[in-house]
């Protein structure tokens, strides 16, 4: 049964609201997505084969070893008078981008007493990863510009772009990288940054000595009575009229799938870990309005990090750069039953979704984005 689309006003942005479609359909990329009342009620497609397209995936990397596509693991703690280009030798060159992401950060790690602090540098495919411990009384911005410079001065891809996510680093990463040739952007789309940090706090710090714990975290599916921050509206010219929850195939998205980076307009593909269960549904919201193509370009350009269904304030939220906020619609009783699956969906994949700026539900995408929330205990 086709549930009601809801239309945006322009006197009322606050009510805008997300609709159920039974059938979104994208034919240029040959995609078919469904919709279903319930994340586990969803119905496998049959979907027209494609030929295989070649994507980086990060499936699992061990801490432990080097893989032969050429992604390097360095584990020295005490690297001060380490050879960058010792480091780097390992490397493939042809994978690396110059999409780079950085962080610098104290650790669960207390060396002689104090927090061990590190510098993490990898490429939006996760195939250049550099790690360098600082000592606590060497975190600043010149330390920071003197590591990034010795990794881009012996790196054969330099970068373009810089992007980190920590908001209490960020007067330092950016006093740092102001005085190299790249451009800095505060942002969540650190997806292969989160997934190295998450296997260095599963597989490296708790094997070393000093390793602290670290505290459970209030939290929850779908916002937390933590989290204090007030959407804003979007601006008026940016408005969806109409909203969709939608699911995908996983299977789509990694090798053999028919979504690519060719096909996503002027979207971005986070990389994808191939350990999820290829038969599950990504989930994830299609935005359908006449200005698709502006709305598709200011978010290219706004670092958009993903969506947030907060069933708390029954608002649909679209996160951006590093802690911006934009209110996408309201949601009534029925919507937030919808949002709610969304929520559990993407809890299941580890924060995997997607969205997606159309003008309608049988046009091509202006633009795509398949996206991870980065976890909060990073």
């Amino acid at each position: 049964r086709r549930s009601k689309t809801n239309q945006a006003t322009d006197k009322d942005p606050q009510q805008l609201r997300c609709s159920m479609l039974r059938r979104i359909t994208m034919p240029s990329l040959v995609w078919a997505a469904a919709l279903s009342l319930s994340f586990t009620a969803m119905q496998a497609f049959q979907l027209p084969s494609t030929s295989s397209q070649q994507k980086h995936a990060l499936a699992g990397r061990s801490i432990e070893r080097v893989k032969a596509a050429g992604s390097i693991q360095i584990q020295r703690y005490s690297t001060a008078a380490a050879s960058v280009a010792n480091d780097l030798e390992s490397v493939a060159w042809d994978t690396v981008t110059d999409d780079w992401e950085l962080d610098c950060y104290s650790r669960p790690v207390l060396v002689g007493g104090k927090k061990l602090w590190e510098i993490l540098i990898t490429d939006s495919s996760g195939n250049l990863r550099v790690c360098r411990s600082l000592p606590s009384n060497k975190v600043n911005s010149r330390e920071v510009r003197k590591v990034v410079e010795d990794v881009i001065g012996e790196s054969e891809v330099k970068p373009g772009t810089i992007r980190f996510f920590r908001g209490a680093m960020f007067n330092m990463i950016n006093i740092a990288l102001s005085e190299i040739d790249v451009v800095a952007k505060p942002s969540r789309c650190t997806f292969a940054l989160a997934q190295w940090l998450e296997e260095r706090n599963r597989d490296v710090y708790p094997q070393m000595e000093g390793y602290q714990a670290a505290k459970a975290r209030l939290g929850g599916v779908g916002g937390t009575f933590l989290d204090i921050r007030t959407a804003v509206k979007l601006p008026d010219a940016l408005r969806g009229e109409k909203y969709a929850f939608v699911g995908l195939p996983l299977a789509e998205f990694i090798e053999g799938g028919s979504v690519n980076n060719e096909n996503i307009g002027v979207g971005r593909l986070c990389p994808v870990d191939s350990t999820l269960p290829a038969d599950s549904f990504v989930q994830g919201v299609v935005i359908l309005t006449s200005r698709a193509k502006a709305l598709a370009s200011w978010l290219a350009g706004t670092e958009v990090g993903g969506i947030k269904a907060d069933i708390r304030k029954r608002e649909l939220v679209m996160e951006t750069d590093i802690d911006n906020q934009y209110l996408m619609a309201k949601l009534d009783d029925d919507q937030r039953r919808e949002a709610a699956n969304f929520e559990e969906g993407k809890d299941s994949l580890n924060g995997l979704h997607f969205v997606s700026v159309q003008e309608d539900e049988n046009d091509d995408p202006a633009g795509f984005w398949l996206l991870r929330e980065i976890p909060d205990n990073l």
